[in-house]
């Protein structure tokens, strides 16, 4: 009512301007004249002025495949990969550094976590760290011993094989008298306590083999605890363990990372945006609490919800297309194409099945929550033809008709009635009176109908074709 009342106040300014600028009744009489016998015409004009008050917008034609096309309506909504919880790996009292819906980036710090636990962990990572230092260092000074044992066990066999020979050199000349019994004897003895010695040393280098595979055995133990220690650190700082067992650059000593550590400090895995903080500033987080989720809004699919009936042309991975709502300021053909998939479930008693649509594009209108419409095309029939939204087209009597912007005279629009083909709810094929390139009336079609009845612009005794000529009945 609005507009109908804006244009009918635009119309009789109009006159009334005309009726001031008339200087006398003769103007008035040849303006009449000139009316009179003026070409009908169905040409409505639309200047900036006009199109501004009256929110007139403009649709461009489009090739569409309308015949084939299956429009269910759904929602975006966040893929489950695009969502991400942060959680604390021990108890201790919070401090956050983001706030809720601000935009983070990876390695950003996101909240401190003050642990009794992490300082505990540090305590055994130390004593195991002790005992590790112990560890080789007793593997250390058991080297020189085991190799001094070694000098010493070969030394000894060397003297037991010299004394054997001996003792066989000397019983083959006690034959002849020239090798006493005495001196025999007493090589013999010789020969006999050295292989004793021998037998000792064996002995004791075998127990003394044994305690360094023990401590041998104990070092490696210690290392592997620290290394686990480590990796529980590793998990709890979210820090590579290799950046953990680094000299600190800040301490004199040059001892490791996590020593100088004194508050966990969690950092952004991952780009996103604060989507919730679970805990507040101050308050005492138990092990595993959630602290702050972060969400990719870009990381979007489409859920829809598509008839049974046409389960024969719903196939995954078939062409389908994500069109915008029907709402102002959108741009109805700004759709995308997106992938389509069969959901695992479906409802018997709407007689519906899900669809999943990933969208190949992003635009600013898709956010989670926000309704659209899933365009599949199906595989029944074929054709591209030229179609309009059908929104454009209003009724004007018992035909319809739509406007088309005059591609020589853009503050011109030409009334055309529509021939329409195929319509398919939201698109509408029109056989005549359009070419590829063409802008169509969206907003605004029915107050230029108004105006072009209100004009005369339709007439009888005659027509009018798409190009705005008008040829009386013959």
């Amino acid at each position: 009512m609005n507009r109908k009342l804006l244009l009918s106040l635009f119309v009789a300014t109009f006159a009334l301007t005309g009726c001031r600028n008339s200087p006398d009744a003769e103007v008035e009489q040849v303006h009449a004249g000139m009316e009179s016998t003026a070409t009908p015409t169905n040409r409505v004009e639309i200047p900036p002025t006009v199109r501004s008050n009256l929110g007139i917008t403009f649709a461009p034609v489009e090739v569409r495949e309308v015949a084939r096309t299956i429009r269910v309506p759904g929602s975006f909504e966040l893929s489950p990969e695009a969502r991400r919880e942060y959680r604390t790996m021990a108890s201790g009292r919070i401090e956050l550094h983001v706030a809720q819906y601000e935009e983070v980036e990876p390695g950003q710090a996101l909240y401190t976590l003050d642990s009794p636990g992490w300082r505990e962990l540090q305590q055994r990572l130390n004593e195991s760290e002790l005992k590790l230092e112990q560890a080789r260092a007793s593997t250390w000074a058991m080297g020189p011993l085991l190799e001094a044992r070694q000098q010493h066990h070969a030394e000894l066999e060397q003297t037991v094989a010299i004394w054997t020979e001996r003792v066989a050199q000397l019983e083959a000349s006690r034959a002849t008298g020239v090798v006493t019994d005495e001196e025999f004897a007493q090589a013999r003895s010789t020969l006999v306590s050295t292989r004793a010695e021998l037998a000792e040393v064996l002995e004791k280098e075998a127990e003394f083999r044994l305690r360094e595979a023990q401590t041998r055995s104990e070092l490696n133990a210690h290392r592997e605890r620290l290394e686990l220690l480590l990796a529980n650190a590793s998990s709890l700082l979210s820090v590579p363990v290799e950046r953990l067992a680094e000299p600190d650059p800040g301490s004199s000593d040059e001892h490791p990372r996590w020593r100088g550590i004194r508050k966990v400090e969690v950092r952004a895995e991952a780009a996103g945006v604060v989507e919730r903080l679970a805990l507040t500033n101050g308050a005492w987080a138990d092990e595993r609490s959630l602290v702050l989720t972060t969400v990719r809004p870009d990381r979007l699919r489409f859920r829809a919800m598509g008839l049974q009936a046409d389960l024969p042309k719903l196939v995954s991975g078939v062409a389908a297309r994500i069109a915008p709502p029907r709402t102002p300021g959108l741009d109805i053909s700004d759709g995308v194409p997106a992938g389509l998939q069969l959901g695992l479930d479906a409802h018997p008693d709407n007689r519906t099945i899900t669809l999943i649509a990933r969208p190949t594009e992003l635009r600013s209108w898709m956010r989670p929550g926000v309704s659209a419409f899933l365009e599949v095309v199906a595989e029944s029939s074929g054709g591209k033809a030229l179609a309009i939204p059908r929104s454009a087209i209003v009724k004007d009597g018992i035909t319809h008709v739509f406007f088309r912007r005059d591609p020589k005279n853009p503050n011109q629009a030409i009334r055309v009635e529509a021939d329409m083909g195929v319509d398919d709810g939201r698109w509408v094929v029109i056989r005549s009176g359009l070419m590829r390139g063409d802008e169509v009336v969206l907003d605004g079609a029915y107050e230029l109908k108004l105006a072009t009845a209100q004009s005369g612009a339709t007439q009888k005794g005659g027509h009018f074709h798409a190009d705005g000529t008008f040829h009386g009945e013959h």
